[in-house]
């Protein structure tokens, strides 16, 4: 059961013109002092951020507040709930800290240079592409729809992207800019999706509801199995086809589900440590990773019976709200939500990043790498 926030769905342009409001709330926000934050935030129209302006207050452009103290970010009325903007739900632990910076796009036609790695902006409705490690700067854009989280299948040259403003999963080919399919949902606010290696379905979270999406194959309308959660953030297969979820839980804290290949419902996991807060799940080869965006860390668990064992944590130093991360390779690409960045980080050593990424980023939330894709 859903706590406190309404579901009615709201029309992508709608939520455009929602968006619009935000980008000049923002603007005057970054321009006033902290004491005249709150009446601002009386006409802060279509942003629903409860401790959000908090977060503005806290230094190093992060919150100080965590889930054991009752209030941060994403907590209402003394509930775990995700951020609302514009009218829809967004999977960052936080609003951007700093303003968006626009950079232009020069794409170098001598070189034609193609994109391996893209990340999805929430609040400017597009998906930026780079060439990393050929260079750190945007070489094109894709338009999407409040795009949030991507997922890529190994060896296959393409990605999917999820459109919350729309409800729809568009894939795209190795450089293209028109999706080459596209699905649609009808469960709620997709979040983030993942592909079975074993045998190529499409699983989709459901932000504002405790549900996935499972398209067979990556095909047709998909089937809606709930969760458990009250809020599912994202999602990861592991190499025998075993689904994960991460988000809240119906009792009010953060936690991760399983439902194992040969079964057709979840059951929660055990965690030995305290998540807090949800973001990309992956699998990373050997482990089934979680990113927990308010710790800055990726954390690496064995899964059995229903338990996880904690084998390693990988620090990501001096990112504010990585959200949904992605691991291709010996990297780690994080879109950070709070910074209005990407960063890649060497992995598992993790550390400092080796690299910043410079685009146009608006509410980066979701990475995806279409080279050495994990198996």
């Amino acid at each position: 059961m859903l706590v406190g926030l309404p579901t009615t769905k709201v029309p992508s342009q709608a939520s455009r013109e929602s968006l619009t409001v935000i980008h000049t709330f923002m603007k005057e926000w970054s321009k006033t002092p902290i004491m005249h934050i709150s009446n601002l935030a009386k006409y802060a129209v279509g942003v629903t951020v409860a401790g959000a302006l908090l977060a503005g207050c806290s230094s190093g452009g992060s919150s100080a507040l965590s889930p054991s103290t009752g209030t941060q970010n994403a907590v209402r009325s003394g509930h775990l709930q995700p951020l609302k903007v514009g009218g829809l739900l967004v999977a960052s632990a936080m609003l951007p800290q700093v303003k968006p910076i626009h950079v232009p796009i020069v794409p170098d036609k001598k070189r034609m240079r193609k994109p391996y790695e893209y990340i999805s902006n929430f609040n400017n409705f597009t998906i930026l592409q780079f060439d990393y490690p050929k260079g750190d700067a945007s070489i094109g854009s894709i338009s999407g729809d409040v795009p949030e989280g991507e997922c890529a299948q190994h060896r296959k040259k393409a990605f999917w992207v999820v459109n919350s403003g729309n409800d729809e999963i568009e894939e795209f080919a190795y450089g293209g800019t028109i999706p080459i399919k596209t699905l649609s949902e009808s469960a709620g606010e997709a979040a983030g999706c993942t592909i079975d290696p074993s045998t190529g379905n499409l699983a989709v979270s459901i932000l504002n509801a405790g549900d996935v999406v499972v398209f067979t194959g990556g095909t047709g309308t998909g089937r809606t199995v709930a969760d458990g959660l009250s809020f599912s953030y994202f999602p990861t297969y592991d190499a025998s086809g075993d689904l994960f979820v991460d988000g809240i839980t119906e009792s009010g804290t953060y936690g991760v589900v399983e439902m194992a290949s040969s079964s057709s419902s979840f059951k929660a996991v055990t965690l030995p440590n305290t998540i807090e807060f949800p973001g990309g799940m992956q699998w990373d080869g050997k482990y089934v990773t979680l990113n927990d965006q308010r710790a800055h860390a990726i954390y690496q668990y064995t899964i059995a019976a229903d338990s996880a064992t904690l084998e390693g944590t990988v620090a990501l130093n001096g990112t504010s709200d990585c959200v949904q991360t992605w691991i291709a390779k010996n990297l780690v690409y994080c879109p950070d939500a709070g910074n209005e960045n990407a960063t890649v980080f060497a992995y598992p050593a993790g550390g400092s990043a080796i690299a910043t990424l410079s685009g146009s980023f608006d509410l980066p939330i979701g990475a995806v790498s279409i080279t050495n894709v994990m198996r």
